[in-house]
């Protein structure tokens, strides 16, 4: 059976969190989640590949998790809720964590957000962000 496109799936730079994301990053969200207790974020900074290692977690989860690929996380099924407990972790305030998932800087982060976020102008579909952005 073919599986029906996702009316969502042509906005551009967002990764919608549906049912398919969270079975795809159960493993992602159950790490970070762990990472709520003092123990475990010891455990875990003490040696990240060894902790890692219990929570069944495919190669490239591993790998995005080890080298900080936020967006990565995200595309592979983590929840931002669950992956911003890694970013407190290693000391990142959401907006810190928000910015380098936007490629700016905290401040300029902070001013789009203020100034009511990304224009939808261009940003509507991909089709439309590739003609805008070449």
């Amino acid at each position: 059976m073919k599986k029906k496109p996702k009316e969502y799936a042509d906005i551009p730079g967002t990764i919608v969190f549906d049912a398919e994301q969270s079975r795809m990053g159960y493993a992602i969200n159950a790490f970070c989640m762990s990472l709520m207790k003092e123990e475990n974020r010891k455990a875990f900074k003490a040696d990240e590949a060894k902790y890692l290692k219990t929570w069944g977690l495919g190669a490239d989860q591993t790998e995005a998790i080890l080298k900080r690929q936020w967006n990565r996380l995200l595309e592979l099924g983590g929840n931002i809720y669950f992956t911003s407990k890694l970013g407190a972790t290693d000391g990142l305030s959401f907006r810190a964590l928000a910015a380098r998932m936007t490629n700016s800087t905290e401040e300029g982060y902070a001013a789009m957000m203020l100034a009511g976020g990304r224009s939808v102008k261009g940003n509507r579909t991909k089709a439309e962000w590739e003609k805008k952005n070449g």
